[in-house]
């Protein structure tokens, strides 16, 4: 078996050289728990100050976040300029996008008690134009670069090329949150059919690169150990997306004419129950694949964060297929997808901690070593059988 590369201890002046905008997951993932927290059903539903106090921690988070990338660019340019043109590293610029979302979306959700509704209306204003300007600007910048810095061929293809693509999804599931918020007639109108547009926009972006995703996994073999986790992120628009159409339909009445108020709840309906059964299948799928690499030895990576997001994605999916149909089983489906939820961060937040405190998360890594032992096999993509 390979083992992991090696962390080189770096200087003190140093150590953001090789911070990166994968560390935007870690904000997306704690703002989740807070906001798919309050979704749950009213008996399900934990005290709301626990939801309040983890989304606070995640306005830190992103504050703190956004301190350090601003320095990573002043100080190691060249660095920054390295992370755009590799094709491993640039999709994670969608990463800022939601993590901006989840925050303010967050905002008007599990923070609102705590700082106020016009506190968490302005918050969430700004938070929501922001991020999805970056999302958007990141769906049409990082996918030319691909195509025309890359030159990536289809079997490097991962689930990470999806990210830049998903961040205007969470606009559309979060932009219903600011309708009411906003003057009636055109105004409210206008931004709920951009959510809807928004929603169709990586819909159909994500379907063009899915393909691109599953055949590269079916013959070229499993993805390599660290990147293993990061078949979840295929939840995130499963999950975001029937969220987004539910939440566009609790919108809708009195914002768009009749019918198609009522015609977009049925669309929630129609849309949401097959998608969020394929988003059952994935996860049975990815979770197969992530025993299979624990069993060979898969250690922390940051990767260890996409199993918090988009889970959480579908748990609000769930919850708001709960409310649309009233089946009870979606109430439990929310639950328990909630459950693994909360245990994927607790392991995410500790597996981060630790590296920080003994600086292996900020450090450059070593080369992977080239020779493997005679009994190990290895197919054609580098992962390690």
């Amino acid at each position: 078996m390979v083992t992991a590369a090696q962390p080189l201890p770096l200087p003190r002046a140093d150590r953001l050289r090789h911070l990166g905008p994968n560390w935007y997951a870690c904000v997306m993932g704690t703002a989740v728990v807070g906001s798919a927290g309050v979704a749950l059903p009213g008996p399900a539903r934990g005290p709301h100050g626990v939801f309040a106090a983890v989304w606070a921690l995640s306005l830190l988070l992103l504050l703190a976040l956004l301190a350090a990338r601003a320095a990573h660019w002043s100080r190691h340019r060249d660095q920054a300029r390295a992370h755009l043109l590799d094709p491993a590293t640039a999709p994670f610029y969608g990463c800022l996008a939601m993590a901006l979302l989840a925050v303010g979306g967050g905002a008007l959700t599990a923070g609102r008690e705590l700082i106020g509704t016009r506190a968490a209306v302005a918050l969430d204003t700004v938070l929501f134009t922001t991020g999805t300007a970056v999302g958007l600007g990141a769906a049409v910048a990082v996918p030319y670069l691909m195509a025309v810095r890359h030159l990536v061929e289809a079997a490097q293809a991962t689930p990470v090329w999806l990210l830049p693509l998903v961040a205007p999804m969470v606009s559309a599931a979060l932009g219903p949150l600011l309708v009411p918020h906003l003057p009636p007639g055109q105004p409210r109108e206008t931004l709920l059919l951009a959510c809807f547009a928004l929603f169709g926009l990586s819909l159909l972006a994500v379907l063009l690169m899915l393909p691109l995703v599953f055949a590269r996994l079916l013959t070229a073999g499993p993805l390599p150990l660290a990147l293993t986790p990061t078949l979840f992120l295929v939840l995130g628009p499963l999950g975001q997306s029937t969220t987004a159409v539910a939440l566009i339909a609790d919108a809708a009445p009195g914002v768009v004419p009749a019918p198609y108020d009522r015609g977009l709840g049925v669309f929630a309906v129609l849309y949401g129950v097959p998608v969020m059964g394929f988003a059952l299948l994935w996860l049975g799928l990815s979770t197969a694949h992530l025993v299979r690499a624990r069993r060979r030895g898969m250690g922390f990576a940051l990767t260890w964060w996409a199993f918090t997001f988009p889970v959480g994605t579908c748990v609000t999916g769930a919850a708001a297929l709960a409310r649309h149909t009233g089946l009870a089983v979606y109430d439990a489906l929310a639950v328990g997808l909630y459950a693994v939820l909360v245990a994927a961060w607790l392991a995410a937040a500790r597996g981060t901690v630790r590296g920080l405190l003994s600086g292996e998360l900020l450090a450059a890594p070593r080369p992977a070593p080239v020779a493997l032992p005679p009994a190990t096999g290895r197919t054609t993509s580098g992962a390690v059988r």
